[in-house]
């Protein structure tokens, strides 16, 4: 699973790339566990089975940039959580 967030780091990602951003994306490479990434990192990211794309804060403009990078890498299934309006004003309909 890939997590994306538009806002703060999760707290995992914040703690891994304090050891370095070798060190950090060695770990997305050996696609062994759940990644976390910011959402601005997406075109670096490899696609997994289920991304979620957490809209926790950011640019006013974030979720809109980043779905359609979260929506390439989903496999199966892409979560998108957040706040509805604003959820909803990006992909212009009732969800």
């Amino acid at each position: 699973m890939l997590v994306l967030t538009t806002g703060e780091l999760h707290p995992w990602a914040a703690h891994e790339l304090s050891f370095g951003e070798a060190a950090y994306w060695a770990q997305h490479d050996a696609r062994d566990d759940v990644f976390y990434a910011d959402a601005t990192q997406v075109e670096r990211a490899a696609a997994r089975p289920v991304v979620v794309l957490a809209a926790n804060g950011g640019p006013a403009d974030a979720v809109a940039a980043a779905l359609p990078g979260a929506l390439a890498r989903a496999g199966a299934l892409l979560v998108v959580c957040g706040d509805a309006q604003q959820i909803n004003s990006v992909l212009g309909a009732g969800v």
